[in-house]
């Protein structure tokens, strides 16, 4: 089953200093219907001013992912970890038993993008811990490229719940085929471009697709495509 949700049915938001689009329920977004996608909780798609950002907030008993599209953003926690990303880093908090943050765009010029994706673990009280990893943008050119796992790797951020997040790139008229076991899930969502799914279904920029019950994906774009998928229990 594949569920295609459209871009424009995300709750866009514009601040002035912060603008984008959440995919689930999320602070002033509220919908008892939208609220996760197995331990997939949150799915911002946000854009910081230059300079701006979110002061110290906690967390606790959450995976936050956040992935870098453009831009800089600076983040700084209570465990001493300092850290500023671009496109092809991942920055990744375990919050646990508790963590205070802030998240910063690292310039006075140029606004950053970013996905931030929350997750549930699969203990709570756990011990905090963050880090920060990066892949090879070139990597990514037809082909699924882990970014996030629960081994973790030289090049791929560590996580706390049994899912694998890819990054890839398909150019026009290129296609793949991504195989996952029975009883779980996928979530993919189409960064840029036009991407078809097992020939029935086109994403579009923005546009996301929940799927279970569905063990084979075969991906193609009709125009040049960047995604994202996750593997999900």
């Amino acid at each position: 089953m594949i569920n295609v949700i459209p871009s424009d049915s995300r709750s866009s938001f514009d601040r002035g200093w912060l603008r984008g689009n959440h995919s689930f329920s999320f602070g002033e977004y509220q919908d008892s219907e939208n609220t996760a996608f197995g331990p997939m909780r949150v799915a911002n798609d946000d854009i910081i001013a230059p300079g701006r950002g979110f002061g110290a907030h906690p967390h606790s008993d959450m995976e936050i992912v956040s992935i870098v599209l453009n831009g800089k953003l600076r983040h700084e926690d209570n465990l001493g970890n300092v850290a500023v990303t671009s496109f092809g880093g991942i920055q990744r908090m375990s919050a646990g038993s508790g963590m205070i943050h802030t998240e910063h765009n690292a310039s006075d010029s140029e606004e950053v993008r970013i996905l931030q994706l929350w997750f549930m673990p699969h203990t709570k009280g756990l011990e905090p811990s963050y880090e920060t990893t990066s892949f090879d943008p070139d990597a990514l050119a037809g082909a699924l490229v882990p970014v996030v796992s629960p081994e973790g790797g030289a090049r791929i951020a560590s996580i706390q719940q049994d899912m694998t997040i890819y990054l890839g790139r398909l150019a026009t008229g290129q296609t793949l085929t991504y195989e996952q076991a029975e009883d779980r899930r996928m979530y993919i969502f189409a960064i840029e471009g036009k991407l078809g799914l097992n020939g029935e279904y086109q994403l579009n920029e923005g546009d996301t697709a929940r799927v279970e019950q569905t063990t084979s994906m075969n991906l193609d774009a009709s125009e040049d495509a960047f995604y994202m998928l996750i593997d999900l229990p």
